[in-house]
């Protein structure tokens, strides 16, 4: 028996890092996917295929023992057969038109499509228990994920999302393009992570301060998505910008390419932990050809995206 799914990419829209001291977030879906084929197989092994290796394994190996990046769908499987009572064995394979370990949303996505192929290859599974799975195998690589990221690539659309109330989906559907640019500069997150929360230590007064003033963008952000009014959203990204440059999260060829993108769009910033990765820019029809192409002249990695309203896609 074969099983397939597939889940989308995501681009955080506002409020990261501020997210881990309480403020909202606002993330979307984007059209860019992760497809993941499982099927049962008679040899008592778990084998794993993809664009970034392979990984073959006999089940109940300690997840702990396992170094790779593709241990997620492996603690699926392993999870399945034994859940399942199975002494046979699952081979998976990973197809991804997303950009890996830039911020968008690979690794949840690869967690979402595997919970929901490798499932389904035994028992009918809903998006909530499809999402559980998710993150548990999420936490695998990154033990402290919020779920946040595997949410959205379940459930598609925008979402707002705290630490204590979790995720509420926005119901409006606005009409824009982000343009991706990739600065290809590595980055570990957890260190990004590390440098706010000293930034934070020693500037106590200014970092509460920045809390309160993203607290406050964020809902008047939830209000300019539900009016579809892109050109103060692009204020908004403009603002929000600022508040990651004073935390310190931003660099030289991070702040190029936020310039190319604020003369040419609505708005740009950074997405994610910043310190590398990517970034987006706001546009519609009316400016999308001339933003792209200005990132284009500049020889930037660059491709543009919209929202995906789908999310989770089974078959």
């Amino acid at each position: 028996m074969k099983s397939k799914a597939s889940a989308p990419g995501k681009v955080i829209l506002f409020g990261e890092h501020f997210v881990v001291y309480g403020i909202k977030t606002i993330l979307c879906a984007i059209n860019k996917r992760i497809t993941v084929t499982a099927e049962n197989i008679d040899e008592e092994k778990i084998s794993i295929k993809s664009n970034i290796g392979d990984l073959v394994l006999e089940p109940n190996k300690p997840i702990s023992e396992i170094d790779s990046p593709l241990k997620p769908f492996y603690y699926l499987a392993n999870k399945m057969l034994q859940t399942q009572n199975q002494t046979k064995g699952i081979k998976i394979i990973v197809e991804s038109d997303i950009p890996l370990g830039v911020g968008l949303g690979s690794s949840s996505a690869c967690c979402v499509a595997g919970a929901a192929a490798i499932s389904r290859l035994f028992t009918e599974t809903s998006k909530e228990e499809i999402l559980e799975l998710a993150i548990e195998a999420e936490k695998t690589i990154f033990q402290n994920t919020s779920g946040a990221d595997c949410t959205v690539c379940t459930y598609g659309g925008i979402i707002e999302y705290d630490k204590k109330n979790g995720f509420t989906k926005i119901k409006s559907e606005p009409n824009f393009h982000l343009i991706i640019a990739n600065s290809n500069i590595k980055h570990s997150t957890e260190s990004v992570v590390t440098g706010v929360k000293q930034f934070k230590e020693k500037n106590e007064t200014k970092f509460s301060q920045l809390c309160n003033d993203e607290s406050k963008l964020v809902e008047d952000v939830l209000k300019l998505l539900k009016d579809n009014n892109i050109k103060e959203l692009g204020q908004k990204i403009i603002q929000n910008q600022k508040y990651l440059e004073t935390i310190g999260v931003s660099n030289e060829k991070l702040r190029d390419m936020i310039q190319v993108g604020q003369k040419s769009s609505f708005g740009a910033k950074i997405t994610g932990a910043g310190g590398g990765g990517c970034i987006f820019a706001l546009t519609d029809e009316s400016n999308f050809e001339h933003s792209i192409n200005q990132f284009k002249d500049k020889k930037y990695e660059c491709f543009s995206v919209k929202i995906d309203f789908k999310g989770l896609d089974t078959f």
